[in-house]
């Protein structure tokens, strides 16, 4: 920590950083105890939650171009909306850490509001499950998990992969499951919900690989 600034490699759970700042007296880190991932990600989608997204914390990053250079890059350089961030020019790097700026607080304060958002994530998401948090976007207007609950879509299941009765925008591995199931049961609620509302949903999580789609 440094001036109001903390400094987190990649690999830094979302977590840690939120309660590392609540320990040194920083305010605005709270929602980062919502993000099921790591920095990294975090920064490479713009993951938010709980009315807060990472990029409005950064000051600067640090990443890794493909020959090996360290540089460290302005927000301004970068394309930012909606779980999305992505250089304005053509260019492979990595990020390796960033440079987060929060507002002085009280200790006290932070570690309740971060009890608190834990509280609420466990009591709406199927945490008990293995999953990958946030299967869709939420398109303009809307949310996804209550297009797909009123299709009728919790509970659908395709091998070991399930709607989760908790969170319709969850899918869950009830047991077994592949990566086939959790494709085809992506595809299947897609297609349900364009066929009933008009609505196309967009995956918020990223498929690695080769992908029938």
């Amino acid at each position: 920590r440094e001036d109001d600034l903390i400094y987190a490699q990649a690999g830094v759970a979302g977590a840690k950083l939120a309660r590392f700042a609540a320990t040194n007296h920083l305010c605005g880190a709270e929602f980062f105890v919502g993000i099921p991932g790591t920095l990294g990600g975090m920064l490479a989608m713009n993951a938010g939650c709980y009315g807060g997204e990472t990029w409005q914390k950064v000051v600067r990053v640090q990443v890794l171009t493909r020959s090996g250079e360290l540089l460290e890059r302005a927000p301004q350089e970068y394309a930012i909306g909606y779980r999305h961030a992505a250089l304005r020019r053509e260019s492979e790097e990595f990020f390796v850490g960033a440079w987060l700026k929060f507002e002085p607080g009280d200790v006290e304060v932070a570690r309740q509001q971060i009890k608190a958002l834990m509280e609420k994530r466990s009591a709406s998401q199927p945490l008990q499950l293995p999953n990958c948090g946030s299967v869709f976007r939420n398109p303009p207007g809307s949310h996804a998990a209550k297009l797909i609950e009123s299709c009728g879509l919790k509970g659908k299941r395709i091998g070991g992969a399930e709607v989760s009765e908790k969170h319709a925008n969850f899918i869950v591995n009830t047991g077994g499951a592949t990566a086939t199931d959790i494709e085809n049961l992506i595809d299947e609620v897609r297609a349900a919900v364009l066929r009933q509302t008009g609505v196309e949903l967009h995956t918020e999580v990223k498929i690695v690989g080769e992908y029938k789609s």
